[in-house]
């Protein structure tokens, strides 16, 4: 018998975009790419935050928690540990997967220099993000070989396979 997917409303997805950028993103646009990943692994019904903001965020946020004090494109920030005990919820609550931070103006820049939109640059990263919430990691070249499978095969599912990354 298959694995059952959960359904679209199982995943609960908050989306901030920060004044400057709200124009140029849709919020809604980034939970269907944010939800579609989930789906498409299986994920169990759970909550996520994306956030769109600037390189001086993202600079500070990467500075902060990981101490490498420059601006990079996209953060994901985990929420418990597998080997952690289980963190109490309310019944019916879904635990939080985490947060993936976007940093707008980067992804403006790296669209540019990689000649796509800067809406495939913006679901490229987001895909990526929340790939890494979900154990996919690409520190070895194997693993790096499998999570860019992955993300291709994610965003030639949204309609975005004509960027390369």
């Amino acid at each position: 018998m298959a694995a059952r997917r959960p359904s679209r409303s199982a995943h609960r997805i908050e989306v901030q975009v920060a004044r400057p950028f709200r124009s140029a993103l849709r919020a809604l646009w980034l939970r269907r790419i944010a939800r579609h990943v989930l789906v498409a692994e299986g994920a169990d019904p759970t909550e996520l935050g994306v956030v769109i903001t600037d390189d001086a965020t993202v600079r500070e946020l990467n500075r902060r928690y990981l101490d490498v004090d420059e601006p990079t494109d996209v953060l994901s920030f985990g929420l418990g540990e597998k080997d952690d005990a289980p963190f109490a919820l309310p019944p019916g609550e879904a635990p939080s997967l985490g947060e993936v931070i976007i940093s707008y103006p980067t992804a403006v820049r790296q669209a540019e220099e990689q000649g796509h939109s800067v809406e495939a640059e913006v679901a490229h990263l987001l895909v990526h993000g929340v790939l890494h919430l979900l154990d996919y990691d690409h520190m070895e070249a194997e693993e790096e070989r499998v999570m860019r499978r992955r993300e291709d095969e994610i965003l030639a599912a949204l309609g975005l396979e004509g960027a390369s990354f």
